[in-house]
């Protein structure tokens, strides 16, 4: 009878170990192979970073260097930071471009002042703060002009998100006809002078 649960057991691991797939980078730190968006203006890369926006110009509008395909349950490491006053950025989830418009539609997990630090915001769509991180991120957990560690998972309808390896925010989607699936993609908000730094995106998918 031991060997029969051993047997299982086993079957059971090796099943697990295939559909969990090896962590692999979305970005080479050298060419936007994989993404598409505005790389003449808005995204540059430079010292192996993605960075959008700039500290000389205004940003004239918000803008989305997104990945070509999409991904539904997977964990998104990556390392930002943000500069410049009022500077506000995000990493969207799930989400679409609209078409025949320079916005995107869908989950961001947010940055930025004054309170946007950790939030799990709703772009285009409900336009709304879903999930609301606390208060103290900012102060204790984000270090400010210098980079920090994002960990985005999505699983079925259940997000989380941690800085600097704290948790931020835990939020389970209740409303019906919200896609489960869609493009990972990078902003620079429209607004003063200011850029948002990207690199070592790394995503694992999950079964």
């Amino acid at each position: 009878m031991k060997i029969k649960y051993l047997a299982v057991f086993l079957l059971l691991l090796g099943q697990a170990m295939i559909n969990a797939a090896e962590p692999y980078s979305l970005f080479d730190g050298k060419s936007f192979q994989g993404w598409e968006g505005d790389t003449n203006k808005s995204f540059r890369i430079e010292a192996g970073a993605i960075v959008g926006g700039s500290l000389s110009n205004a940003v004239p509008r918000n803008e989305f260097l997104a990945t070509k395909r999409a991904y539904t349950n997977f964990v998104l490491e990556l390392d930002w930071k943000v500069l410049g006053k009022g500077v506000n950025g995000g990493v969207q989830l799930r989400s679409a471009r609209i078409p025949n418009h320079y916005e995107v539609s869908g989950y961001q997990a947010d940055l930025g002042d004054p309170g946007w630090w950790g939030c799990l915001y709703d772009e285009s769509r409900r336009n709304k703060v879903l999930a609301q991180a606390p208060a103290e991120v900012a102060e204790k957990i984000v270090k400010r002009q210098d980079w920090n560690h994002y960990t985005i998972r999505c699983e079925g309808k259940r997000i989380r998100l941690s800085i600097n390896g704290h948790a931020t925010v835990d939020y389970t989607e209740t409303e019906s006809g919200i896609a489960d699936g869609g493009i990972i993609a990078l902003q620079i908000h429209g607004g003063g002078p200011s850029e948002a730094w990207y690199k070592n995106i790394v995503v694992s998918e999950l079964p």
